[in-house]
């Protein structure tokens, strides 16, 4: 078991989470808690999950909360994007950073499903 910051998807999750803290510190005071609080507390609970699925024996149950809680932070971001509260460069490297923790989240999975593990 690797310390859960050296995994790359920490890292991916971490550099998520202090992009999404940074973007919400300029969102409109009406959106600030509502919208950006939120995206940051599912942010922050992606990188508990992450250490959890870390060590943890059967890392199912937490690599799919991972990805639930990474579908609601994608869809607050959309909100916020299409609220005009974050710009569109804003909003594209969020999704890069979603997009990426999905698909290290998947491979985790796989990996954790197949036989070999």
């Amino acid at each position: 078991m690797a310390l859960h910051f050296s995994l790359p998807i920490y890292r991916s999750v971490y550099e998520l989470l202090k992009l999404v803290t940074e973007v919400s510190r300029n969102m409109p005071r009406d959106y600030k808690q509502s919208i950006g609080g939120r995206v940051r507390d599912e942010c922050v609970t992606l990188t508990v999950l992450v250490f959890r699925a870390n060590c943890a024996t059967d890392k199912m149950p937490y690599l799919d909360a991972l990805r639930e809680h990474l579908q609601v932070a994608e869809l607050l971001v959309r909100l916020a994007c299409d609220l005009r509260c974050i710009s569109k460069a804003q909003y594209a490297r969020i999704v890069a950073l979603t997009d990426s923790v999905g698909k290290q989240a998947s491979g985790w999975r796989r990996y954790a499903t197949s036989p070999a593990a």
